[in-house]
């Protein structure tokens, strides 16, 4: 069997005759590993026959609505789209520790109460460690929940032919080797061709399959970009470990939207699901202290109202800090110098620290007009107006433009007890909710806005 050694890079899959000290592809550094590449054995090409389809007229191809199953888990089926869709390959990464496992466990018990076969493939755990985490998690005692250890792929798809399940959960794809390449697990080679060979499997034979992907400190799944790229849905877990919720976000959806959120709370049982993301972002929330403001956002068909805290306090370095957790940086930046060029505020010798309570990470643009208050507040130290949400996007000239989905966002503040809004003067003009018991406030500048929120 013919060899030859060749070096590929961790971050991309670029390969080269001879190492590279830089990655001429994504530039990153100190990235090649010298690896063996063997020609195909006659039972890898064996087992591809297995999978061969013939090529048909598209105009005879008979396609319905896709069949999807519920997991019952609503915040997770929510961001799938409502189901798993029967053949589809789904990669779940976050950060070690988040629930990755939890909630594939969880998934598992859920099927298999319906009366699915499920294979949960443990790379990583013992059979016996798996069934503690079960026992402890909910007492999982399914008889269609089969379980195993094994990292040979050859020898999982070999499970797969004597169960026939109808979903299989990889656990995870970075342990998992073909026997047939010779560099270890983990590498780029490894998760590439395991990876295209379980979608294969999933798309010939209608097997859904989960994939549980580790994540680099930079936070993106380890291995090759071409695996998000190979997986029909990818789903991130985001949220500190040391924090009990977790946010479950969709960046990648060939069967539903990338907007929808899932919550959870992490607790000893398990991630149970937050049936009202808003009440427990607004918990916690201090009263009479300037620089907190709520603003009614929209993560895919679901508004949620969150907090944002500003804090400004003099710099004593001569160099202004400025700093975002949940908030795009650059936006804040933006927001700071509109502050200064159009409302007069002087804050170039003050750090300001902006923070979205909860873990949130916001993209919506109706945030901006809150940030801004938040960072005023702060700033003259005045309180909020009690009671109050704020929605806008705030432009280079200090005026408020409209965002889209008012009347939900408006709607969801009414629910929790707030009696005023602040909102874009074209929003209000096309405004149509009957019977609003919350008392509306149009603006059209950000000066204007200030000047009703603030309290004298």
């Amino acid at each position: 069997m013919k060899t030859k050694t060749v070096f590929t890079c961790q971050a991309c899959g670029c390969q080269s005759p001879r190492w590279l000290g830089r990655c001429a592809d994504c530039n990153s550094w100190n990235s090649f590993v010298e690896e063996e590449r063997s020609a195909v054995t006659l039972k890898a090409k064996e087992r591809v026959s297995l999978y061969k389809e013939e090529p048909v007229l598209l105009k005879d191809v008979e396609a319905g609505q896709e069949e999807r199953f519920k997991t019952n888990i609503l915040e997770l089926d929510r961001v799938l789209g409502s189901g798993v869709v029967a053949g589809s390959v789904i990669l779940i990464g976050g950060d070690p520790g988040v629930g990755k496992s939890t909630i594939s466990l969880q998934i598992s018990n859920q099927l298999a109460k319906q009366g699915k076969v499920i294979l949960y493939v443990s790379g990583e755990e013992s059979v016996a460690q798996t069934k503690l985490r079960a026992r402890r998690l909910e007492n999982i005692e399914s008889e269609n929940l089969y379980i195993v250890n094994q990292t040979d792929l050859s020898l999982i798809l070999e499970s797969v032919e004597k169960i026939k399940p109808q979903v299989v959960i990889i656990d995870s794809i970075q342990v998992i080797f073909e026997p047939t390449i010779s560099s270890s697990p983990g590498s780029v080679s490894q998760v590439r061709e395991c990876a295209c060979i379980l979608t294969q499997l999933a798309k010939t034979q209608g097997i859904s399959v989960f994939l549980i992907g580790h994540v680099t400190k930079e936070g993106a799944i380890a291995g090759p970009r071409v695996l998000e790229h190979i997986v029909d849905t990818v789903l991130y877990f985001e949220g500190d470990k040391f924090s009990v919720y977790r946010i479950l976000r969709a960046v990648k959806n060939r069967f539903g939207s990338t907007n929808e959120i899932g919550v959870f709370e992490m607790t000893q049982g398990g991630l149970s699901e937050v049936k009202n993301p808003s009440e427990i972002f607004l918990s916690e929330r201090p009263k009479d202290v300037s620089g907190s403001v709520v603003v009614p956002i929209i993560e895919g068909t679901r508004p949620l109202l969150v907090e944002i805290q500003s804090l400004v306090s003099r710099s004593s370095f001569g160099y202004a800090l400025r700093r975002a957790q949940g908030f795009d940086y650059n936006r804040l930046g933006l927001l700071v110098a509109v502050l200064e060029k159009r409302m007069g505020l002087a804050l170039e010798a003050e750090d300001i620290f902006v923070n979205v309570a909860g873990g949130l990470k916001l993209e919506d643009p109706g945030a901006d007009l809150a940030v801004a208050s938040a960072i005023s507040s702060a700033f003259r130290d005045q309180l909020i107006i009690s009671d109050t949400v704020v929605i806008g996007e705030v432009g280079l000239a200090g005026e408020i433009r409209s965002v889209s989905q008012v009347a939900l966002r408006v709607n969801e503040a009414e629910k929790l007890g707030f009696k005023h809004c602040v909102l874009p003067r074209n929003n209000y003009k096309n405004l149509k909710i009957e019977k609003c018991g919350i008392e509306l406030i149009p603006v059209s500048t950000l000066k204007e806005a200030l000047d009703v929120v603030l309290r004298k």
